[in-house]
């Protein structure tokens, strides 16, 4: 955890696919940009914005998001995030991020990661046989 600080910064891109739009992910019947796929890209800007920064064997999981998803994005159009790291509380990070279009910002978020040691957490998460 040595390699943290306030301010760290990541960024995320992706163009609007079919695949990521709300009407194929069931969170709406439009065409456009769905928020599930919103939040995956803010997520995915705050890892990279320590990605390289964690100690020996740890990752970071997303435990908190307070997302507006403030404008619709027609397929086919790319989309960015940039995360920034705003507050280091012992393991839990909390970020900034801001997603936009070609035209304009469409969406926000505070999101708040838990920095885990990866085997040590996969362990307790099993799979039921």
């Amino acid at each position: 955890m040595s390699g943290l600080e306030i301010g760290l910064r990541g960024q995320a891109t992706m163009q609007v696919s079919h695949d990521k739009t709300a009407e194929a992910w069931g969170s709406g019947d439009v065409p456009v940009y769905g928020t599930p796929s919103l939040v995956a890209l803010l997520e995915t800007a705050a890892v990279n914005a320590v990605a390289g920064r964690l100690g020996p064997g740890e990752t970071t999981v997303g435990t908190w998001l307070d997302v507006s998803h403030l404008a619709a994005t027609p397929v086919g159009v790319d989309v960015s995030a940039e995360a920034e790291l705003v507050a280091i509380e012992g393991r839990q990070l909390t970020f900034t991020v801001v997603a936009h279009d070609i035209r304009h910002k469409i969406g926000e978020c505070r999101h708040q990661r838990m920095i885990v040691l990866r085997d040590r957490f996969l362990a307790k998460v099993q799979s039921p046989e």
